[in-house]
């Protein structure tokens, strides 16, 4: 099969590759400044409302993840950590006669990495292995491997912004995704902030997030990101060892409260806009795309620091 190169651009990052990466480095590291351990346990659930299919037919589908992350901070600023999450989409296709998929499962494991490069500049880096598989399917054929990194320049104390890359290999054996990114967190006054952070959504991945800060224990948040998971299928089905793959654009409105230092709880609502559901073939080949209608969507999600 001919190599296969994917460039994406913008603010929006195009792959929820870096919903471990991103968060455990900045998230966690950069909230602890003393050395040694410290470490953090997320949990997301998310349901998404039945949506109608354009080829007929409509789907619901359900999301839950966990991670856990532990991060050693070093002298001057430095840290090194390890990430593992473990995620599961239920997908219910109702009663089609043909169902493109069932359960996904997603397991991660990540090293983020932070360094000074320089008084105002922070390098971050984390490589990653995935498995992203229908239940039944082969765990072999469905590792991906891959690296997020970027610079982060602290301009000021309100701002801190950097270019980032990402990439990453894909299910098929000669497929490659690069994508530039930047990273920005900005005070805009007192109690609004701009970021590329851990903002909340259908995966709780990075994204574009403006914040408003209600209280010292309060925040109301509006999220965006571009989203892509692909998987490898069972030897059954439309696809036989073939791949899935659902993307869409989730947009949200969070509200988050976070009663000490240590906790964070959130409740989210929005939709899912410009959804498509593709299958391919075990060799690369495309046999079926289809668009979603408009999704609703909601979750909730929980975050301890230690």
């Amino acid at each position: 099969m001919t190599e296969k190169y994917v460039v994406r651009t913008g603010l929006l990052l195009k792959s929820i590759l870096c919903a471990v990466v991103f968060c455990a480095v900045s998230s966690l590291a950069a909230a602890q400044e003393r050395t040694g351990w410290s470490t953090q346990v997320d949990a997301l659930t998310v349901f998404q409302g039945d949506t109608d299919l354009s080829k007929g037919g409509s789907f619901s589908a359900s999301r839950t993840f966990v991670r856990g992350s532990a991060i050693y901070g070093l002298d001057n600023d430095a840290s090194v950590g390890f990430s593992a999450s473990f995620g599961v989409f239920d997908y219910d296709f109702g009663d089609a006669v043909q169902r493109p998929w069932d359960d996904v499962q997603d397991i991660r494991i990540s090293i983020p990495t932070r360094f000074r490069a320089s008084e105002t500049a922070t390098v971050f880096l984390s490589p990653q292995v995935r498995w992203d598989y229908e239940s039944g399917a082969d765990k072999s054929d469905s590792t991906t491997y891959g690296i997020f990194g970027g610079v982060a320049w602290k301009i000021s104390d309100s701002l801190t912004i950097g270019p980032a890359f990402g990439a990453y290999s894909q299910l098929e054996e000669s497929g490659a995704d690069f994508f530039p990114a930047l990273l920005v967190d900005w005070d805009i006054n007192e109690r609004w902030n701009l970021n590329t952070g851990a903002g909340l959504g259908a995966t709780g991945g990075p994204g574009l997030t403006l914040g408003y800060k209600l209280s010292d224990t309060s925040q109301l948040s509006l999220s965006a990101r571009s989203e892509s998971v692909r998987f490898r299928l069972d030897d059954t089905g439309l696809a036989p060892n073939g791949v899935g793959e659902d993307e869409s654009i989730p947009v949200v409105i969070s509200y988050q409260y976070n009663p000490n230092p240590g906790m964070s709880f959130s409740a989210f609502v929005g939709a899912e806009f410009d959804g498509r559901l593709r299958l391919d073939d075990a060799s690369g080949n495309q046999i079926s795309s289809q668009s979603y209608d408009t999704a609703p969507l909601g979750g909730l999600a929980v975050r301890f620091r230690f």
